[in-house]
């Protein structure tokens, strides 16, 4: 597959997906399609993507852009807190998601490895709620981990994300399902795979992510995917989309309209984060990829 194939045409979507995007959602989350709130482009950026020789340059330098989120590592994050409470005091940046950290994973064949990567989640949520952020990511497996059956997999994993998403909801964040490519994992490669399991799960505080990245390779529409998440979206990644590196730098093949028209007709009010490296200097980069989205959401 290249990525001449991807299509970033507006077309028309079913009225299945229309159908899969209520939600079941507390008051801490966004209002549904009322059309009373505007939906405006909230970038984010993870702490290891901003140039910077700590955290408190990193934040200056991601103010001085207009990025308004803080995603981080979720490894220790509970020893974090307060440095990073103190980081973000009097600015206009607040936590964004927290990005995984946990230890093993949640669908793999032995219950040992399930008990552990319950357990350090737990912590990571806790932590993920003293800061606000929106939301902990993670994947139920990756290919290399040796994992259950599908069928099996699935219904194990509602039941953890269950009890997560509600222990997450206790805390005021939230769990987030991250489909990946194929090349990383089978499980859930897809925005409305990850979408279906959360419905199932019935826990106000589970929710799903889409990855711009992984998007490029698993969706025939971007605008359509996030439309089947409806309101069970509540975080994107976003990157280059050939090299997964900062946008802009794959040229026309970074093109994000499509995408950022489904955000728009579903009433996004969460953030897009980048994840992604850069060729060139970050300092040079970020500031040019920042414009570049900003172009395309107006244009969406």
């Amino acid at each position: 597959m290249t990525i001449n194939r991807r299509s970033f045409l507006g077309t028309a979507v079913s009225g299945a997906a229309l159908a899969a995007s209520g939600g079941l959602f507390s008051s801490f989350r966004s209002e549904s399609h009322s059309g009373r709130r505007h939906t405006k482009l909230k970038i984010s950026c993870q702490e290891g993507v901003a140039p910077g020789k700590d955290l408190i340059e990193k934040l200056d330098f991601m103010e001085s852009l207009g990025i308004v989120g803080l995603e981080v590592w979720g490894g220790g994050l509970e020893k974090r807190v307060t440095e990073i409470q103190k980081a973000l005091q009097n600015r206009n940046i607040t936590m964004s998601a927290i990005c995984a950290g946990f230890e093993g994973w949640l669908i793999s064949d032995d219950p040992a490895i399930q008990k552990k990567c319950m357990d350090s989640m737990k912590i990571i949520i806790g932590a993920a709620g003293e800061l606000g952020s929106t939301g902990v990511i993670f994947v139920p497996s990756f290919n290399h981990q040796k994992s259950l059956p599908d069928k099996e997999a699935r219904e194990l994993l509602i039941g953890q994300m269950k009890e997560l998403g509600d222990y997450a909801l206790q805390n005021k964040t939230r769990i987030l399902l991250e489909p990946l490519n194929r090349e990383e994992c089978y499980f859930c490669r897809q925005v409305a795979d990850g979408a279906s399991i959360v419905r199932d799960v019935k826990s106000e505080g589970a929710a799903v992510m889409g990855d711009f990245w992984h998007m490029t390779w698993e969706e025939t529409n971007d605008r359509a995917a996030f439309l089947s998440a409806g309101d069970y979206l509540h975080h994107v990644h976003i990157a280059s989309r050939k090299r997964r590196k900062m946008p802009g730098e794959d040229g026309e093949a970074d093109n994000y309209t499509n995408g950022f028209r489904g955000l728009k007709e579903i009433n996004y009010q969460d953030f897009v984060s980048f994840e992604c490296g850069s060729v060139g200097d970050s300092k040079i980069t970020l500031p040019a990829a920042v414009k570049l989205m900003n172009e395309q959401w107006k244009k969406a």
